[in-house]
């Protein structure tokens, strides 16, 4: 979604199939200035619209664990580039968990920072910071290090800080002198047991190692009509002329935000800003006594890539394409920085994610824990994540051969 001089940019519109941009986007301008050297462009859904990554110009990416499932997205194709080992970093973006859902899918880390520390100078809603840019990388130290580079002050963006530039090198922090929350599902969330019956396995392993501890979710009362509404009008602010312009070239997921934006009215809108002040402090009050909330950062575990999106969850209907990324969009509409962390493997065999969320502003500390975090699962034969098998990845047939690898 990032453009980088001339390099293909398509932000998986087939509007932009032939996109080579003439210059870099800020954030690349930011790695490169930092001695980083860009190894290419990685694949996204739609405008990274939808948590499946898949579109009309380059196709499907497949999970490295298993081609018939979903690398989950938006981020989908940084994640299995670092899962595969083509590369060390990527960046990633994240609206309803675009960092985190594929990070958790793929066995890798992504941080949604706090808004504001990655700066979006280019973001077309530039006073409703949704969506953020971010790091991705194979471990939280490297996470750390990228975002290093990433947080930056940039006047053209309002939530940008006039300064706190993060240092790669992150805090000492003792786990045994925290206090932490869990949640299977943040009170709220439509969560597969598969993926309850996990977390619940991997807080009690944890236990041992952490400070006090107790069952508990912030108030997430409003959370699935703050983060409909407040999309819906962001996707049609973005996007409504390329709809009347090019109708044929979006998707069925881009369509359908920008006619949901449509629907509502001013009355709509205002009531959920006022509505997300209330959640907004509802999570600042329950930070006040506890430092760390532990949660999965998926609600459920990698289906197969065919399903354009869950329509179900145990049986429960989905409200909307994206009523499954419940459990990552809890945190972007409270602001609140998180981090998915590979915590082994669920009963399907595939990875599974655990969400670090921490207070506001407090994004050195929530790598931190999830740095000592990652150090004790490296030692535990369940919680401890191996790569994907490279040698099943090269004998695969290619996904391009496989039927629906372009269709939505």
């Amino acid at each position: 979604m990032n453009d980088v001089a001339g390099l293909p940019t398509t932000y998986g519109s087939e509007i932009f199939a032939d996109n080579v941009p003439e210059h870099d986007d800020s954030l690349v301008r930011a790695v490169r200035s930092a001695g980083g050297l860009i190894l290419g462009k990685s694949n996204v859904p739609e405008w990274s619209a939808g948590a499946n990554t898949r579109n009309r110009v380059y196709g499907v990416t497949a999970n490295p664990y298993d081609v018939t499932r979903s690398c989950a997205g938006s981020s989908g194709g940084s994640a299995v580039a670092l899962a595969t080992g083509m590369a060390p970093l990527a960046t990633g973006s994240d609206l309803g968990g675009s960092l985190r859902n594929p990070a958790a899918f793929c066995g890798v880390v992504g941080f949604r920072p706090t808004p504001g520390v990655v700066p979006g100078p280019k973001r077309e809603m530039a006073l409703l910071p949704m969506s953020t840019d971010g790091p991705m990388a194979r471990t939280p130290e490297d996470a750390a290090l990228l975002l290093s580079v990433l947080a930056r002050h940039d006047p053209r963006d309002p939530w940008s800080p006039a300064a706190g530039f993060l240092s790669p090198d992150l805090p000492l922090v003792d786990l045994a002198s925290l206090r932490f929350a869990s949640s299977e599902d943040l009170g709220f969330a439509p969560t597969e047991g598969i993926v309850r019956s996990t977390l619940r396995d991997r807080i009690d392993r944890l236990g041992p190692y952490l400070g006090p501890l107790h069952e508990g979710a912030p108030d997430c009362s409003g959370a699935d009509r703050i983060f409909a509404v407040l999309r819906a009008v962001g996707f049609l602010g973005q996007h409504r002329e390329r709809q009347v312009l090019f109708p044929q070239k979006i998707g069925p997921n881009v369509h359908a935000n920008i006619e949901e934006g449509l629907s509502y009215s001013a009355a709509d809108v205002a009531g959920v800003l006022a509505l997300q002040g209330t959640y907004f402090r509802a999570w600042t009050d329950f930070f006040e006594t506890v430092d760390i909330l532990l949660c999965p950062a998926v609600t459920i575990s990698p289906r197969p890539w065919r399903e354009l999106y869950p329509t179900q969850i145990d049986g429960q209907p989905m409200q909307s394409y994206y009523h499954w990324l419940a459990m990552a969009y809890a945190t972007t509409i409270a602001g609140f920085p998180s981090v998915s962390i590979p915590c082994g493997r669920d009963s399907a065999g595939m990875p599974f994610g655990l969400q670090v969320v921490g207070r506001r502003h407090d994004d050195a500390r929530v790598l931190a824990v999830a740095r000592e975090l990652a150090a004790v699962f490296a030692s535990d034969s369940v919680m401890n994540l191996p790569p994907p098998d490279l040698g099943a990845l090269r004998s695969a047939p290619p996904l391009s051969q496989v039927e629906g690898f372009r269709d939505l």
